[in-house]
């Protein structure tokens, strides 16, 4: 197949692991359990800087630099701890922004308290703190278009949206995300990069979509209300939503009990054009059963797996437009157990192949190179015109359309055919079956239900229970943070002259 000589393709390898202090002798309870949850890179530095992450436990905030110069010694350097002294506070997300006036960049902190909390960063002391959820802040997230926008999902099944902009000062929540959404908690929130759609999954299994309305630019009294995502199922998942994030305009999510990292798209939603008006978003509608149900006592018992989802891009479904959403493919992440609260994180930039990565709760690291997919199915295509003759292996059928459930192309997917075009340097050669599938089960989209396998695993202790990844803005490095405030750092184009740095990203960059 294609060779993976060039930088661009190569997948991190653990370069160092470590602990950091443990905070839990600060919290008034009786919890003894260290933990870091999350890990968030700076977002605002210069690409040629050494890049700067938070890592987030209990009771503290850890600052880190890596040093690009560090030779084989541990490349992270602690800059800053900020400690919570709240006795009611431990913390369990974070999110960067920055200083609408000075651009100072900042840091927010959910967490049991309910309260997100914004400190700057550079002084070590609290900016601001916004109070208005009626129970634990689970996740956050800042808007990519205007990062005086933070968004925050709660246990009490709303998501609030926040400004920390001056005008706002007396009243900073603008728009709560709540009514017919969730009936749960909510442990998972993530903007689109258009800013103007959010995804928000949690304990209730269910996934919706939301679409901002024109958030106002001065002071209000109350904030905006949207009762109804344009989207809502709960039929991708069987289990608690602890991750969604937005693929350009597919959506990738994960839930505990499942062992897989889900990819697929909402039918007819694109971000393209103006954002569709709330007054179509589609409410709750009651559970039907249909005609070929079986029955007890004549009573019909099995309920239409259609209406676990409502959609206002395809409001019912028809020959033309049989499914309101169509799963892509799943990666394959085992050994996670009954855990949840763990996270995937995406690197995805132009010029860059874009990589997922994931621990799961046995201390194995995977990452994805989601350009190879693309990469297998032209390699396919060339094999099978060079030697229609040579059988393929069993559960794979040779094809290169790369289908979806529905036989919908790849091509659909847009950003999977980004970066150099698959080298060619030989004339295909035979191979062996056992060949053909081992890249099969890692590359191949032909059955969006088999999950794909890891394009690398990195191991580490048995016992680390991985709870976010997350990627420097030039994806040479990636930290994963878990059980035991541990943290381990992975990088990538250690010799080599790293890829094309990145350009900004907007939403017209995908397909």
């Amino acid at each position: 197949m294609a060779t993976y000589d060039d930088p661009a393709s190569e997948l991190p390898r653990l370069r160092v692991s470590f602990g950091f202090q443990d905070d839990t002798p600060y919290l008034e309870n009786d919890d003894d359990v260290a933990e870091f949850f999350d890990v968030k890179f700076c977002p605002y530095q210069p690409l040629d800087c050494d890049p700067i992450f938070a890592a987030v436990s209990k009771k503290h905030v850890v600052l880190c630099r890596i040093s690009h110069t560090s030779g084989e010694a541990n490349p992270c350097e602690i800059i800053g701890i900020i400690r919570d002294d709240d006795a009611e506070a431990s913390a369990c997300c974070c999110t960067w922004t920055k200083d609408p006036v000075s651009g100072r960049p900042l840091i927010c902190i959910g967490g049991v308290d309910a309260k997100v909390k914004i400190y700057d960063v550079l002084e070590g002391k609290l900016f601001r703190c916004f109070s208005g959820h009626g129970s634990d802040v689970n996740d956050l997230a800042t808007n990519p278009v205007n990062p005086s926008i933070i968004a925050s999902a709660s246990d009490d099944t709303s998501v609030r949206i926040w400004s920390i902009d001056p005008k706002h000062q007396e009243r900073p929540c603008l728009c709560i995300l709540a009514g017919e959404g969730h009936s749960s908690t909510l442990l998972s929130v993530a903007f689109h990069d258009s800013g103007r759609f959010i995804l928000s999954g949690g304990h209730d299994q269910i996934v919706n979509l939301w679409t901002l309305p024109d958030l106002p630019t001065e002071p209000i009294s109350v904030p905006l209300r949207v009762h109804y995502p344009h989207f809502s199922t709960s039929a991708v998942h069987s289990g608690i939503v602890d991750c969604v994030a937005f693929y350009g305009d597919l959506i990738l999510s994960r839930a505990c009990h499942d062992n897989v990292i889900a990819l697929w798209r909402i039918e007819g939603f694109s971000s393209d054009g103006p954002p569709p008006s709330e007054t179509i978003a589609p409410t709750p509608q009651t559970v039907i059963p249909n005609s070929q149900q079986n029955t007890q006592g004549g009573v019909s018992t099995k309920h239409d797996t259609a209406r676990l989802t409502r959609s206002a891009f395809v409001p019912t479904i028809s020959p033309q437009c049989p499914a309101q959403y169509t799963r892509i493919l799943n990666f394959q992440t085992p050994n996670c157990g009954v855990q949840f609260f763990m996270r995937f994180k995406l690197h995805f930039v132009p010029d860059q192949h874009p990589v997922l990565a994931f621990c799961n709760a046995g201390g194995n690291i995977f990452f994805w190179d989601l350009k190879r997919l693309s990469i297998y199915s032209e390699f396919i295509q060339q094999l099978r015109k060079h030697d229609m003759r040579k059988p393929f292996p069993p559960g794979h059928h040779g094809s290169d359309r790369c289908s979806t459930a529905k036989g919908k192309p790849l091509g659909n997917l847009g950003s999977l055919q980004t970066g150099e075009e698959v080298k060619r340097r030989d004339e295909p050669k035979e191979f062996s079956a056992e060949t053909l599938q081992s890249w099969a089960d890692k590359y191949s989209l032909d059955n969006p239900h088999k999950a794909l396998h890891p394009h690398k695993i990195e191991p580490s202790t048995a016992n680390f229970v991985g709870r976010q990844a997350a990627w420097s803005p030039g994806g040479e490095w990636c930290v994963v943070v878990g059980s035991d405030n541990q943290a381990m750092v992975f990088q990538r184009w250690a010799k080599k002259i790293p890829p094309k740095a990145p350009k900004p990203v907007h939403a017209t960059s995908f397909v």
